[in-house]
């Protein structure tokens, strides 16, 4: 197993040999506007997966991906010459979707500010159902009721003790 910051240097080093081969150019016609986004090498330095974008329709893609699959050979070639590993890694070429999700996500965004924007305005124009605080809260008494209280009891005590009755 490799370092991994060797694997990470080992995978830029790549990007950058492909990245300048594809802009010298492939004899291949049906190469269009590929950009490498990024190389992921296996810890054993084995295998090398490139990930590219292509600008362009959807009839491009598939285009550029024949080429590149077509070229895997000669630039895997162009990789060994530049590289000081044992061995060469085998590529392959995957398509990167950053471009499809960015979009997809930059859609959902901005349904989330339209969603917002509607719910703080009907927030601004609604009123309360009941009252404005439905709690009950608990109550407060005086001082002075309490005494009271205090009062009322003293006063059966001394009805009792008279033998009054109160009806």
């Amino acid at each position: 197993m490799a370092d991994p910051a060797r694997a990470r240097k080992l995978a830029d080093r790549i990007k950058e040999i492909i990245a300048k081969r594809l802009d010298r150019g492939l004899r291949d016609p049906r190469l269009g506007f590929v950009t490498i986004t990024d190389v992921q090498v296996t810890g054993d330095l084995q295998h090398a997966t490139v990930f590219y974008t292509v600008y362009g329709t959807e009839q491009e893609r598939e285009d550029s991906a024949a080429a590149l699959k077509a070229a895997t050979g000669m630039l895997r070639s162009e990789v060994g010459k530049n590289i000081t590993a044992r061995l060469t890694p085998t590529l392959e070429f995957q398509l990167d979707a950053i471009p499809e999700n960015a979009a997809q996500i930059e859609s959902l965004l901005r349904e989330a500010r339209e969603r917002d924007a509607e719910v703080a305005g009907l927030a601004a124009s609604a009123n309360y159902a009941g009252d404005e605080d439905p709690y009950v809260k608990p109550r407060e008494f005086e001082d002075d009721d309490e005494d009271d209280f205090d009062d009322e009891d003293d006063d059966e005590a001394d009805d009792e003790e008279s033998g009054v009755e109160k009806h």
